[in-house]
Order: C-alpha cells, then structure tokens, then sequence
C-alpha cells in the first residue's frame, strides 16, 4: 500500500513546515534527517529533547536505528548479557545486538552500566566500530587514535563536544547525520550500504526517506486517527488537505498516511461520487477507472479488487471514490456509504451515457464542482442545466443529489476580527469562496474580508447551523481574486471594416502569454492587467490602474497619503530596459527603485490590492 509521495509534500517538510523544538533551528538538516531515519525519537508530546545528555542505553538504540538492524529488534524481553541489565529492561535487545555486533563493550566487572552518560571518545569508538574498523586500523593509543579517526571521517562535524564531555542529544543528531554520509572500512557510503539513496551532496536524500517511511493510504471508517497509530497523537503534526490541522479534523471516509518517525499524518478528504463507466485496461485487473467522465489511477489493489469483476461495485453502478494523496484511487465505496454534504459552484457539465452490464442505457451529467473547501469534486447529476457559475448543494442521500441553490438576502460588514457578517456569527472553520459569472472561484478565508461590507449581490448563498453560524459562504464579485493579472508588454489592435484583431504580450508569472485573437478588440493597452477566462478562454482583459509609490513594505505601500495592500500573489518586475525580471516585493523595498503599483478598480468590496508591481532603477 506504499506509494509515492508528493514533491509538494516532500518540500513542505523541508521547508520547515515540520516544526522542530526551539533552539534546534541552527540543526535542521541533521535533526530533520536523524529524525525521519528513526535515530532520533521524541517523547509523547513529539519533543525532541535536543539538550538532554544521552546514556549508553539510549546510545545503543541509536546506533541499533544506525545499523542493518534496525528493523529486527523489539524493546524488553530478551535476554540479560549484564547483571544490571535485566531482562524487562526497556533497552535489553539493544544492547545485546550493539554487544554481540562488537559495537560496545561492558565493564570487566559484569556490568554494562545503561544509565552511565556516554562521553565523545566512546560515542567516538563506538561510531568507528559501527563502520567496521577496528583498534588495528588506528595508530596510536585510546582514545587520541580513536578521536583522530573520528574527525578525519567527517564524524565530528557541526558539534563541538570535546574529549571527556558528555554527548547531548542534538551531539548525536549530528554524530549519525555525518556518519549515514561517511565511508565505511570496505570504501563504501555508510547510508548506501543500508539501502538508502544519496542526494548529491552526499547524505542521504530526504524525499526518498520520507516517501519510504510513510505508511498508507489508510481509509478512516468510524472513530478516530488518533487509535489506529503506531505513536502517541499528542503533539503530531498533522495536516488536511495541505494546510495545518488537527486530528479532530478528520472525517469519516477521509484518506490519510502517516509516518511514524516524524510522527506527522497527512489526511485527504478529495471524492468523486457518480457513475462508474469503465475500467482499463480490463474489468478484470483494472489500474485505471472512469466515473463521472473522468478517468482515474488505481492506487490500491484493495480499490482494484474493488472494482473488478470479482468485487463489489460493477459498470453502471453509482460509487464513491476516495482519493488519495496523488490523485488516485485509495478505497471505493456505495455513494451513499460516504454521503456528505457539499456546497459549491459549477466548473464544468458534461453530458454522459452509460451502458450496463445489462445492456441498459442510463443518461447522466458530470458535474465538476469546487466545493467551499477549496477542493474540485466531480459528481454524477441528474440531466439538466448547469453552467458554469452555478451554485450547488451536492447531498446524495437526498434524492435529487445535485440541486441549485437559491440566492440569499443577506449583506453586512465583517467586523475587523473576521468572524462576524452583519447579525450573523461566522462559525470556527467558516467555509468561503468567492465566484464570478463565468464559474472562476477561488476558496477565501475570513480575515480577507475583515473591515468590508458586502451587499446583497454579493452573497450568492450562506448555510448556517443550528447556532444561525454561517458555516458555507459563497459570495460573488467579492475580492476580484477569482482573475488572473499579469502586465501587458506589447499591444496591437487593428480594425478594418467588419475585421476586427488584437494582439497582447502579456507577462504572467515571468512568462510572456500571447493573448488576443481575431474578431474581438479588448482595448487594452500596455501595463497592468486582469485577464478573466471563460472555459479556458480568454473573455475579457482590462487595466488595472496605475500609481507612483512612495514607501513599500512586504504586505503594503503608500502613496499620497493613501495605504494599499499588496496582494499576496503579486508579481513584481525590475524593468532593465524593455526587459523584466521577476523578483520579490523585499528585493525591491529598498528605496533603489522607482515604483509603480497596478491595481484593481472594478468595485470589487475587497478589491483595490496591488497586483503588479513594477520596479525602475532610479
């Protein structure tokens, strides 16, 4: 059931979204790494410990977690090697693998000494064993030859414990991170020799680890996460859907993985409820399937068999699927098994027929929605209109599953804390998006809206539960964030009689997009620009407005007295010439450059952000 993981998952992790105790910040790589190897384990509550002293015990763990065995050996319960190390003892297999591998020592005395501090010279040692040499490949005496070859191989690299001091446990981070990275008696990269692949700095590569680590896909049926894990819950770093969240957040039917040694699960929520059409590349063993119109990967051989001829659910059938964290199938079941409640607005209707095994025909429509939780769900719909724009309620435990939603009397200000619109209190994990007519939307939370008052036209719908919290919130021409912007570089318009043709180089994202096309004038000039599309075409393009700013900081300028805020997926561009180059807004905060801001003016309530920027040497 292991598959692989996501780049943008690998990069969150590396990017530090994995919180680390403080003070280990300066250690991130080595923590980070020592960490997901299994090495570094934290308490409970998920600290690492990082200034606490480190015993022979736990020392023998380490390097246990560092070795081929590290897949082989349990806690208490084996043997006793040593009078002071009894058989319930929480280390007993440790120290008899560490002992009967030659990697430690005990005392001439019979004891072995589990809660003594380990020094460096003996981690030192010990380290040195684990690579396979031995006292004949030293020169000299202990522990001077064993601290010698210690750093010649890079072991003593990024911590400073000296000969005599006590090893803490961020000593050890680094201590295994080097060593994972060093070259072993026989001439070969220590990590390799384990199996582990290598980035091209040398250490182990981190995406590989995380993706080989990470257990799953698992699908949550009844209960909680929190019962079903390998490690305590408290203090785990969970996310849903990508963003931060907590376990509480989990819902029935969600798809989740978790890996054990950063002590983080991942928890998806994306379906697909509609009819099942086909599977390829037979019935038989299926590895891709189509519901709804939409062919799918198979992730699992649970949903395979699932899906087979042998399974559950045929052609013909209404299912749900369960997608896991790559877009591909984790688990199937009956649509109304996993029925939930979804509110949203239309992207996309397609019209379908489906042949069961029967022979039968059954007509439906695909309806592709995005759903207030920022997610795009695609669902099977009874024969009907629904364009683009569309706002929807998907239930199917009712009977009509699809069905359009009326239009809301509602308008009022959100109050500068975001949690209040008008008379109504927004509800904890209030759900908002914000739509225009051509089905564009986009998920907005509610310190967006903090301060702006919206009118009736404005909000499409509003559920509310039964405290009268809004819960789902979908607003119309809210905050223009539903567009795209770029900064128009060249503009040609030519009208001819009845022939009319424009020609636009547009800079979006630091890439020139040709816009335009024959049989329409956008009269559209060279500057900033929203581009709004219609089914993937273009349908309007219109300037944005100017200003000379005078100050900039990371979220806002001004201007003759007036603030705007800047919006967070603005683009900014030095200007060299005719040539631009795309940067950051603290690249150009300065005061080196002359600055023009372009942005939004169409009305929207929560429009007016900067969404171009351009940067001019002075």
């Amino acid at each position: 059931m292991k598959k692989a993981i996501t780049m943008l998952l690998v990069l969150s992790l590396t990017l530090g979204l994995l919180a680390l105790p403080a003070g280990a910040e300066e250690n991130a790589d080595a923590v980070r790494m020592v960490r997901a190897l299994g090495i570094l384990v934290g308490d409970e509550a998920g600290d690492l410990n990082l200034d606490s002293h480190v015993t022979r015990a736990e020392f023998s763990k380490m390097l246990t977690a560092a070795s081929p065995y590290k897949d082989a050996v349990g806690g208490a319960g084996g043997y006793s090697l040593f009078k002071d190390v009894k058989q319930d003892h929480w280390a007993v297999e440790y120290i008899k693998v560490s002992v009967e591998q030659g990697w430690f020592m005990g005392y001439m005395d019979g004891t072995f000494r589990p809660n003594q501090t380990i020094t460096l010279e003996e981690a030192a040692t010990v380290s040195l064993r684990l690579l396979g040499y031995t006292a004949a490949d030293l020169a000299g005496s202990y522990p001077a030859a064993q601290l010698s070859k210690f750093n010649a191989l890079g072991l003593h690299t990024g911590f400073s414990a000296a000969q005599g001091q006590k090893m803490t446990r961020r000593d050890c981070a680094h201590l295994f991170y080097n060593l994972m990275a060093a070259q072993t008696k026989a001439g070969m990269v220590y990590a390799q020799s384990l199996g582990y692949q290598l980035d091209s700095t040398g250490h182990v590569d981190y995406a590989s680890l995380v993706q080989s680590n990470t257990k799953g896909p698992f699908t949550l049926k009844s209960g909680g996460i929190a019962d079903s894990l390998p490690f305590s819950a408290q203090g785990a770093t969970v996310y849903r859907g990508g963003a931060a969240a907590s376990l509480s957040d989990a819902r029935p039917y969600d798809v989740y993985y978790y890996n054990q040694n950063l002590r983080t699960v991942w928890i998806y929520s994306n379906r697909v409820t509609g009819t099942y059409t086909a599977a390829a590349p037979s019935a038989t063993a299926p590895s891709t399937v189509t519901v709804a119109g939409i062919q799918y990967p198979i992730e699992t051989s649970g949903a395979a068999y699932q899906l087979s001829t042998q399974g559950s659910f045929q052609v013909g059938d209404t299912v749900t699927l369960l997608l896991g964290m790559n877009g591909g199938v984790a688990d199937v079941c009956a649509a109304e098994e996993a029925a939930s409640v979804f509110y949203g607005v239309v992207r996309e209707a397609k019209n379908q027929t489906v042949t069961a095994a029967d022979g039968s025909v059954t007509a439906s429509k695909a309806v592709r929605i995005l759903c207030t939780d920022g997610v795009e769900r695609t669902f099977d719909a009874a024969a009907g209109s629904y364009t683009a724009g569309t706002v929807v309620q998907v239930d199917y435990s009712a009977k009509t599953p699809v069905i359009r939603l009326s239009g809301q009397k509602l308008s009022g200000k959100v109050n500068a804390a975001g949690t209040r619109l008008g008379d109504y209190t927004l509800a904890a994990g209030v759900e908002i998006l914000d739509t225009d007519q051509y089905g564009n939307a986009v998920r907005v939370f509610p310190r967006r809206l903090a301060g702006v008052s919206l009118a009736s036209q404005n909000v499409l719908f509003a559920a509310r539960n039964a405290q009268d919290e809004i819960t789902h919130l979908i607003l119309r021409d809210a905050t223009a964030d539903t567009a795209s912007y770029g900064y128009i570089t060249a503009a040609q318009e030519l009208a001819m009689g009845d022939q009319l043709m424009s020609s636009y180089t547009c800079l979006m994202q630091g890439q020139e997009v040709p816009l335009g096309g024959s049989g329409v004038l956008y009269g559209a000039s060279a500057g900033g620009a929203m581009i709004v599309y219609r089914d993937g075409k273009l349908e309007t393009l219109r300037n944005l407005s100017s200003v000379k700013l005078t100050s900039l900081t990371a979220t806002t300028a001004s201007a003759s007295g007036r603030q705007y805020t800047i919006s967070e997926a603005a683009q900014v561009y030095i200007k060299k010439g005719s040539d631009y180059f795309l940067t950051t807004v603290t690249a150009v905060s300065g005061g080196d450059y002359t600055l023009t801001g372009w942005y939004d003016s169409f009305g929207h309530p929560a429009g007016g952000l900067i969404r171009v920027l351009i940067a001019e040497s002075k």
